[in-house]
């Protein structure tokens, strides 16, 4: 069954589950540990519907195909139709905040990458997008007070402040605008800090999100 987009309050977004659009490299100290050039323009891609579960939920990715590593983002649920936006216009499109992990066979994406082949396999997979409930944006002091945390067995592994971001989120929404019509429902991730790494079975994941968003979860055994 999709992914039905959800508040904190336990309310239902009232449009499907769309596309969720993605930035690479949004984090100049996550370009720099992967050894990749700092952007100067946003790297998109997009990974489908199919893609999202319940991140409060145990994740059960795909091992056997080889190692997967974690990248949680701020998460942003769309509310209104966004093509060609001003910042202005994107900005006020921002139906809620939350997070959502970018998971990533590592293995595969290398292998593509060495070919010169698409990669989406890599990145679009059926789980490849846990996604939390988002908060109202009247819990969101504003954008670049944002602070998210992921820890591992009790260890930061992750922090991301919505002020370190290379392109700023009315900025980076406007300019998916220019590429891909967003529309109610689509869900857009905004890019991961420093810190990316293995995701292993059995560790226990707690996520946190200004505002008041906290998650407990797990991966499988």
């Amino acid at each position: 069954m999709r992914f039905v987009p959800q508040f904190t309050d336990g309310q239902e977004f009232p449009h499907a589950l769309g596309k969720v659009v993605c930035v690479g490299r949004n984090y100049a100290d996550h370009a720099k540990e992967l050894d990749n050039p700092v952007p100067s323009e946003p790297l998109l891609f997009i990974k489908p519907a199919t893609s999202v579960v319940d991140l409060t939920k145990p994740l059960d990715p795909p091992f056997s195909r080889g190692e997967v590593h974690y990248e949680v983002e701020l998460a942003l649920l769309v509310g209104e139709t966004l093509t060609h936006a001003t910042q202005d216009e994107a900005e006020r499109a921002i139906a809620g905040i939350g997070l959502a992990m970018d998971l990533t066979l590592r293995d595969v994406q290398t292998t593509l990458k060495e070919k010169g082949h698409p990669w989406e396999i890599a990145k679009a997979f059926d789980g490849a997008c846990p996604l939390s409930p988002f908060l109202p944006l009247s819990r969101v002091p504003n954008w670049n007070a944002l602070s998210f945390t992921l820890e591992i067995d009790g260890e930061e592994r992750q922090h991301g402040e919505g002020s370190d971001m290379i392109f700023a989120i009315p900025t980076l929404v406007a300019e998916m605008s220019r590429h891909f019509t967003l529309e109610p429902g689509d869900v857009i991730l905004t890019g991961t800090p420093a810190g990316v790494g293995e995701l292993t079975r059995g560790a226990s994941l707690r996520f946190t999100l200004t505002g008041g968003l906290e998650i407990n979860t797990s991966v499988v055994e």
